[in-house]
């Protein structure tokens, strides 16, 4: 077993501007959701927008927004009597999952790449975001059809071998907390989202050269990236000792930009600006039924004047089972973490994290 990765992985804070008063405009024109697997990270991100917007445009577009995104059975086929309590009930808990359907290492099944677990305690003032790896060794339920899982696996063999409801299963049973909503985005969309920022900027840590064509060259410093420049930063693992914690870390980056950028560059007040985000995102995210994401925005619309903190899922260090190279979770702090989450006891989830 190698050293253990950091696993606090830089908490990230993004405190959000107070809002600006928009015009009210037309709805938008939305193109029709992709039918593909979705991907993570952007599924709290218009949430957290038109939250911080609070604007009157921002709801009239956001209602209508929310029409054209996909929903999907994420809880079909969950039995009820094996799924966690809730603790706090005004406390949410969203699962964000997904697959890039266009990374070029993506040669097998459907697999559910990244997984957060969001919790938006119940007065709204934060929201946490638990980064749990795709390699995390841990029991899989049995799926719905009996043929696969009840064993011991990679967190993300679940999607494979039972959908969204396994995820959800395999989640629940790993943390003790109770999933309530479910976004999955097509992360291959979020290079259309950066773009209608204007591009983002980035500090780079260390110099690197992505394994993917084009081969660009990542240089220490502030970088300023466009949609296909901060697609590729994030995809990138194989280069770095710790493999996808680093990946991680890059992600928690780029959302951050995406946030910061959309926010005090006008995104928000901005009509034209606002459609095209609105509408790239709606075209990379879809939502479980019981979802509604303009009940969520407005819950979220205190946010203005609070943070997001990015956390990873606490672990021991990578090493061997069999011929798979996977994650071992420390249970010891997760059990910490995941019971401060299920309280929502905020600064007790921060320092289980090691903040």
């Amino acid at each position: 077993m190698s050293n253990p990765p950091p696993f606090d992985a830089e908490t990230e804070k993004i405190q959000l501007p107070e809002p600006e008063q928009a015009p009210e405009q037309a709805p938008a024109k939305h193109k029709k959701p992709s039918k593909r697997i979705r991907y993570v990270l952007i599924g709290l991100l218009v949430l957290v927008l038109i939250g911080a917007g609070g604007t009157v445009a921002g709801g009239f577009y956001l209602r209508s927004v929310e029409k054209g995104i996909e929903r999907v059975d994420a809880f079909d086929g969950v039995p009820e009597q094996e799924r966690p309590q809730k603790a706090v009930t005004e406390a949410r808990n969203i699962l964000l999952l997904g697959s890039d359907s266009r990374d070029p290492e993506n040669t097998g099944g459907s697999r559910s790449d990244t997984i957060i677990l969001a919790h938006l305690p119940a007065d709204r003032s934060s929201a946490q975001l638990i980064s749990i790896p795709r390699d995390t060794w841990v029991t899989v339920p049995k799926s719905r059809d009996g043929k696969h899982g009840g064993t011991e696996a990679k967190i993300n063999a679940a999607y494979a071998w039972g959908g969204v409801p396994l995820v959800v299963q395999t989640v629940e049973k790993y943390t003790g907390v109770r999933v309530d909503n479910v976004a999955i985005i097509d992360f291959a969309g979020f290079e259309q989202i950066v773009d209608a920022v204007g591009g983002v900027d980035i500090v780079v840590q260390e110099e690197f050269t992505s394994i993917h064509e084009p081969y660009r060259k990542f240089l220490p410093g502030v970088r300023h990236m466009d949609g296909a420049m901060a697609l590729d930063y994030a995809r990138q693992r194989k280069q770095f000792a710790d493999g996808d914690f680093t990946r991680i870390r890059h992600q928690q980056q780029v959302i951050k930009a995406v946030l910061n950028k959309a926010v005090t560059a006008g995104t928000l007040t901005n009509p034209a600006k606002l459609t095209d985000l609105l509408e790239a995102t709606a075209d990379a995210v879809s939502v479980d039924k019981t979802l509604s994401i303009f009940d969520t925005a407005t819950e979220m619309s205190g946010l203005r004047s609070g943070d997001l903190s990015f956390l990873t899922d606490p672990t021991i260090g990578t090493g061997k089972v069999g011929n798979e190279s996977v994650v071992f979770p420390d249970e010891q702090t997760g059990q910490e973490l995941y019971g401060a989450v299920k309280s929502d006891d905020v600064e007790g989830i921060l320092r289980a994290a090691g903040e």
